[in-house]
């Protein structure tokens, strides 16, 4: 089934780059990694600039269990944290395992976090009064948006230059192991979320879509939109709401353009089953 642009509901516009979509304390919220801004929105449109972060590229966010919020400064390889007087610490260095850009996070229910870049995925435990990192699994071919299912067994990356989802068990201390591929796509996927029924809904940038696929790679939905689809979130009071950050993508040189332009928008639509597993509708 293919849904149109004009069945999607324009939520917001003027977004420089968003990525990260989260459904959070009755709000959807992201990262506008163009502006530095950590922005929440309610469901009418309503805008809050919720955490300006000093530093670049904060590309993506998720809570611990305890409320704390989690910034990716991916450009500086820190998972930087919120506390409650709203100051920014270091929860982990993630230098050690690669000095390159860092990207994708995820919080599962046990307060582990996984970050991702080219070479690594890491794992950050939440014991000690600052995260513990360790490297897990390799990263794979260009890593992007990353789930875990509802029992926190298994976690499902998305490499978006090998056109793939590929799979992970879950060991009780959080280690990753049996890579396996989980769908192989038409389309490179950006972010992902999961839903009730074990369906997987990926962005595509250069595809200007959001698709949902079962495990082993059918298509069930395609939102066709009029710019690149970078990430994707189910929320909503039942948890059926499909949010899509879209952007028009020029290509790498020309981000700096797309970002002065500010052609981003959040968008939503109504999806078949409502979202699972992690990162978490809390």
């Amino acid at each position: 089934m293919t849904l149109r642009l004009t069945e999607a509901r324009l939520i917001a516009a003027d977004l420089a780059m968003g990525e990260s979509p989260r459904w959070h304390n009755g709000r959807l919220w992201l990262s506008d990694w163009g502006t530095q801004q950590i922005l929440a929105f309610g469901t009418d449109g309503t805008r809050k600039s919720v955490v300006p972060v000093p530093f670049a590229l904060p590309f993506c966010i998720d809570w611990l269990p305890d409320g704390r919020l989690l910034i990716v400064a991916g450009r500086e390889g820190r998972l930087v944290r919120q506390e409650p007087d709203g100051s920014l610490v270091t929860h982990a260095d993630l230098t050690p395992f690669s000095r390159g850009g860092w990207n994708e996070i995820v919080v599962d229910g046990r307060g582990n976090a996984y970050i991702n870049c080219a070479e690594a995925i890491a794992l950050v435990t939440p014991d000690g009064p600052n995260g513990s990192a360790r490297k897990v699994a390799d990263g794979g071919a260009f890593p992007n948006g990353m789930a875990i299912t509802a029992d926190n067994a298994t976690l499902i990356l998305a490499e978006s230059h090998g056109k793939c989802l590929t799979a992970f068990d879950i060991a009780a201390d959080g280690s990753l192991s049996n890579r396996r591929l989980w769908a192989q796509l038409d389309g490179p996927p950006d972010g992902i979320c999961l839903d009730s029924e074990g369906s997987v809904w990926y962005a595509d940038v250069p595809n200007k879509r959001c698709v949902r696929v079962r495990e082993g790679g059918e298509v069930l939905e395609t939102v066709q939109l009029d710019r690149g689809c970078f990430a994707c979130m189910l929320g909503g009071e039942h948890g059926k709401t499909l949010y899509i950050v879209a952007t028009e993508w020029r290509g790498m040189d020309k981000i700096a353009e797309v970002v002065q332009e500010r052609t981003g928008q959040l968008l939503s639509i109504e999806a078949p089953a409502p979202g699972a597993g992690w990162p978490a509708r809390s």
